[in-house]
């Protein structure tokens, strides 16, 4: 068994937070040794948490919407690989869902991006992701995506393409004229080779 895949069972077993969720831990990630986008976002939904696959809701088809990608590419062609900052459904607050649980950070970004060392691009999704992964780190999810120039082309800072985020969208055309159509090149060129 290789080490990606031990770990990948490690992750699995997981139960550092467990004490502070609504449901038995679900960790859910996607790995795989031959990944060339990983994309870090912050935690997997209440959708992703009942079907254990990473983006499957809404969030995840504007995300491959953006990508240019099925979802069958998504999940099978073994390029995309999913590491969040927390691994399991943190639970609802009063305006969706709560901010990822600070244990897997520790415990697992280190070693499961040391893993995939074939990562050529990087969708840093929302400010928890953006926060640990970005540097320079610009203050605002709006001044991490308006900056993208400086991470690309190796990091992307996205907003989260939830449904709650229509708002921001319409506030910020600039971002689907302007970074959607490099996202969607970049990525067919990674998926072809």
């Amino acid at each position: 068994m290789g080490l990606l895949n031990t770990l990948q069972a490690q992750v699995k077993k997981c139960r550092a937070c467990e004490q502070y969720l609504p449901f038995e831990p679900r960790p859910v990630v996607q790995l795989n040794r031959h990944a060339k986008i990983l994309i870090s976002g912050q935690a997997p939904g209440i959708r992703a948490h009942q079907s254990g696959r990473p983006f499957d809701d809404p969030s995840g088809d504007r995300l491959r919407e953006w990508m240019g990608i099925s979802r069958e590419a998504f999940y099978e062609s073994g390029q995309i690989a999913v590491v969040p900052m927390a691994f399991c459904y943190p639970g609802t607050g009063s305006s969706g869902d709560l901010p990822p649980r600070k244990e897997c950070q520790p415990i697992w970004q280190q070693r499961l991006l040391q893993a995939l060392p074939g990562i050529e691009l990087q969708l840093i999704i929302g400010q928890y992701a953006q926060r640990y992964h970005c540097a320079p780190y610009y203050g605002s999810v709006t001044h991490q995506v308006s900056n993208w120039k400086t991470y690309w082309p190796k990091q992307l800072p996205l907003p989260h393409p939830s449904p709650r985020n229509n708002h921001w969208l319409k506030r910020n055309e600039w971002f689907e004229r302007e970074v959607i159509p490099q996202l969607r090149a970049r990525v067919t060129l990674l998926m072809a080779d």
